[in-house]
Order: C-alpha cells, then structure tokens, then sequence
C-alpha cells in the first residue's frame, strides 16, 4: 500500500503521520506548499531572524525524494500577511487568504493524480477544506480516499456555540468561525461523503459528527502525540505568593475566554492569570476590558510557550468547541496539570481527579470550584503534574504516526 499526504501548509500532526508512514514504507508522496530542505538557499535564509517563519517550513532531509510542493499561493499568503495587505488575504475571498491556497493545491493535487497512479499510488490522506477536487478526482481512478477532520463538524459547531450569541453579546464578535459561506460548508459536505474512513483526533469530533445528515464511513479516533519529555519541573510552594494560573489559545469565546475570566473575578489576591494568544479581533471591547486586568502577551515562539507553561501552576483550557488542544499535551508534557472541558480531547487524555480536571463547558463556577480546591490542597500541583507528565512520557508523537501506520496499513485497498 502506498499513501499520498496531501497537506499545503504541514502542521505537527500531518508531520509525524509523515514520520510514521516513511518509518513503516507506507508513503509516496508527500504534496505541500512550501518546502525546505537543508543546503537549498530557503534554508540558509531562514537563520535571518526577519526570515524565521522559513524554519517552520523546514523538512527532514530523507523526506526530499518523496515530496512535491507548489508555492506560489502559500509564498503570496505570508508576504500578504507580513506586510498587512488585509484584502488580499480576506477570508475566502483575497487572492492569498487561506482558502485560496488549500483551493489551490487541491486542484494542483487532482491534476497530478493521473501520473501518480500510474506510478502506483493506491490511497491519498486529505485534510479538511484542502480535498474536495483531489477525491472527487481519486474516485474516478479508484484510489482510496483517507480524510482527517481535525475540528469538529460545522453544524455540531453551530447547534453548541448558539447560545454564546445571546448569553455572552459582549463577546459575539469573537466568534468569527461562523462566517464561512454556503459555499464552503457545502464542499466539507462533500468531502466528508467522498471519505472511505474518516480520522480524528478526540472522541469529541467523533460525537460531533452525529449531526452530519448523510451516511458516513468508519470514523477512527487517534489521539495526537504529547511532545518529548525532556523537562523535570521545579514545583514551588504557593504559600506566600499567588496561584500562577495559565490560559494560551486563540483569544475567541470558542475557547471560553469569559467563563475563565469569570471564574478568576475575585480571587486576584490570590491567584494571577496570564494569557497567550493572538486577538482574533481587536475592536472587542469585553475581551480588551479583561485582558487590561491580567497579564497578556500577543505572541510567544513555541519553545517560549513550552518554557512559559513551566513557570505557571496550572493551564486552564475551557474551550467551548474543539477538536483537540494542542496545548493540554504541551502543558502535561511540562509537568503542568490542566482543566479542560469535554469539548476537547481532554476525556482522551486526562483521567479527572488524577492528572488534571475536566469540568463542564460555559460555566465560570465549575471553573473556580478546581481553582479553589488547588488553593485549598495545593499539594495536587505536584501529585497532577508528576502524574500529567508520566501520562505524557507513555504517548510521545511517535506513538501517534505508528498508530495511524497500522490503522492505514489495515485499511483493504479495492
């Protein structure tokens, strides 16, 4: 069996599925925007520290001879980007917004199906927004169609997040993922119902795809990898000093920024709250109010994320609709216990009461009632956090490409 991965930007996750199949000789091909492998002049540029997002396209050496990328469209979206030429990088409509470039290389992928088949590709793995062309043209060949959906379904989104418009108004405008077109939740439709089996990352996507009106194949759950353990956290008394409490995300009401605001209203004497993250709009009065009363940084390096995560207590991640997290595994791999909700990989990953806290969505008291009882009982930072980190040294992301290895490799190919 051999597997074309069709990504145009390449994520941690779509990275080390690449890692598991190249390991068990499952990959083709691997179709990406942009590429750069060591020794080309992209790679020696990227050392520029005005050049640094060129590292974050940087690519293992042994993946070269399988890789394909088509740049034109990603290239235009990060210089559009770096120099705020807003139109052009719209949503849906700019020339280089991101659906631009996943449209783009869609159909640059359909376009090269017919040559890759007869090379001996028999399945290709897709990514949501980025496959509609591609599997549409696979399934003329007869080539397997292997989809990811990495969030949950839209119509699961819109059924959940309702209620946000009229409970919380103040913070309605924040919630800019319900502005996608008709068009472009039709073609996720489609996608969906060109799938020969379906990958996600929680049992909360899995759920959420309860509300999609077709018949659907198998869906596999998979949970992500945790990053490399390669840290011993220092825990700190809190006696004589306040609860550093930690939230890093988008800074939308999809991820429950008003709940945790809420919760931690009345407690500043005892515990301080810094937030991560990029506003995803600026003229949200609610969310400017609050972040002027904590600690707010807009952008942090990865690494510095990492290192910001072990000078904190405890991450708070209430998000109200997600398909994973990425931040729960990097906080528990930093020895960092966290609260979650359901709506995120969190039941996936935490066992409630041992090695974080899952609490109920949209409520700031279930949210104050685990930051009380850490108050309380201090001591659970070290029990939770040792415990968090063990969690996170049994499932490193190598863990996660070998089980998505196996899970393809079984796949019968027709």
């Amino acid at each position: 069996m051999k597997i074309l991965v069709s990504h145009p930007t390449l994520n941690a996750n779509s990275k080390n599925l690449v890692i598991g199949l190249l390991k068990n000789k499952l990959l083709f091909k691997l179709f990406t925007a942009v590429a750069i492998f060591p020794g080309q002049l992209l790679y020696k540029l990227g050392n520029n520290p005005k050049l640094k997002d060129l590292k974050r396209r940087n690519l293992e050496k042994d993946w070269q001879p399988y890789t394909r990328s088509n740049s034109f469209f990603e290239f235009g979206r990060l210089l559009a980007s770096k120099f705020h030429l807003e139109n052009l990088v719209k949503h849906e409509k700019g020339y280089f917004s991101v659906d631009s470039v996943y449209k783009k290389h869609d159909l640059w992928v359909a376009n090269n199906l017919d040559q890759v088949k007869k090379e001996g590709l028999s399945g290709i793995y897709g990514y949501e927004d980025g496959s509609l062309a591609t599997f549409t043209k696979a399934k003329k060949l007869g080539i397997k169609c292997i989809y990811d959906l990495p969030i949950g379904y839209y119509k699961s989104a819109l059924l959940l997040m309702k209620n946000e418009f009229d409970d919380n108004p103040d913070w309605s405008s924040t919630l800019i993922g319900f502005n996608d077109s008709p068009e472009k939740l039709n073609k996720k439709d489609q996608e969906l119902s060109m799938a020969d089996v379906i990958f996600v990352a929680s049992s909360f996507t899995k759920k959420t795809l309860q509300y999609y009106s077709g018949n659907l194949t198998e869906i596999k759950v998979i949970p992500y990898g945790f990053p490399e353990v390669n840290f011993k956290k220092l825990y700190k008394p809190i006696e004589g000093r306040k609860l550093k409490v930690l939230f890093v995300g988008g800074l939308s009401q999809r991820k429950g920024l008003s709940y945790l605001f809420d919760a931690v209203e009345g407690l500043q004497n005892k515990l301080e709250l810094t937030v991560v993250g990029h506003k995803v709009v600026s003229d949200c009065n609610a969310l400017n109010k609050a972040l002027d009363q904590h600690h707010w940084m807009p952008s942090l390096s990865h690494d510095q994320v990492l290192m910001c995560m072990r000078e904190h207590d405890v991450l708070v991640f209430p998000s109200l609709f997600e398909g994973f997290g990425l931040v729960i595994t990097e906080a528990m791999s930093q020895g960092v216990p966290v609260i979650t909700t359901d709506r995120t990989a969190g039941p996936d990953l935490i066992k409630h009461g041992e090695d974080g806290w899952i609490v109920s969505p949209s409520s700031s008291m279930a949210i104050k009632e685990v930051l009380l009882t850490i108050l309380e009982k201090p001591e659970l930072l070290k029990q939770f956090g040792l415990a968090a980190q063990a969690k996170a040294k049994s499932r490193p992301w190598s863990v996660y490409g070998q089980e998505m290895a196996d899970a393809i490799s079984s796949l019968k190919i027709s």
